[in-house]
């Protein structure tokens, strides 16, 4: 396993403009594992997070456009979602809530939803990397 693994999202061409607009492009946009951590990169917002720190990765969608483009955080659990597709992606849950949203650490997520270019390889990296088995 190579000591740092950065993975691309998935931009769909329909939302490419809007996105921009929000400083989201594909060269502002990834995912990036390196040796002890995530660090999810998305336009003006960043979230991170120690492979510790994650209890379940699994694949999820497909989504409603509306709630899987852009930077969003769930009301229902609090969930953080950096989205450029509505075709699918992959869900990361914490054992302790992360903040990612707001530059301030007031509003925590407990899990992170990404939708990358490869999230069958991001999902297999990811749990190796925080060892969890490939039924959690």
């Amino acid at each position: 396993m190579p000591a740092t693994e950065v993975f691309s999202f998935e931009f769909d061409a329909r939302f490419r403009v809007p996105l921009a607009l929000l400083g989201v492009t594909p060269r502002r946009a990834h995912v990036t594992l390196d040796s002890d951590r995530l660090v999810a990169r998305y336009g003006f917002w960043s979230f991170e997070t120690s492979f510790d720190n994650v209890t379940c990765v699994s694949r999820t969608g497909p989504y409603r456009w509306y709630t899987s483009i852009g930077p969003r955080g769930s009301m229902v659990d609090r969930g953080l979602t950096f989205g450029t597709t509505p075709a699918g992606g992959v869900c990361v849950l914490l054992r302790a809530p992360a903040p990612g949203l707001l530059p301030l650490d007031s509003f925590r997520h407990p899990g992170l939803t990404v939708t990358v270019a490869d999230p069958d390889r991001f999902v297999d990296s990811l749990r190796r990397r925080a060892g969890i088995d490939a039924d959690a």
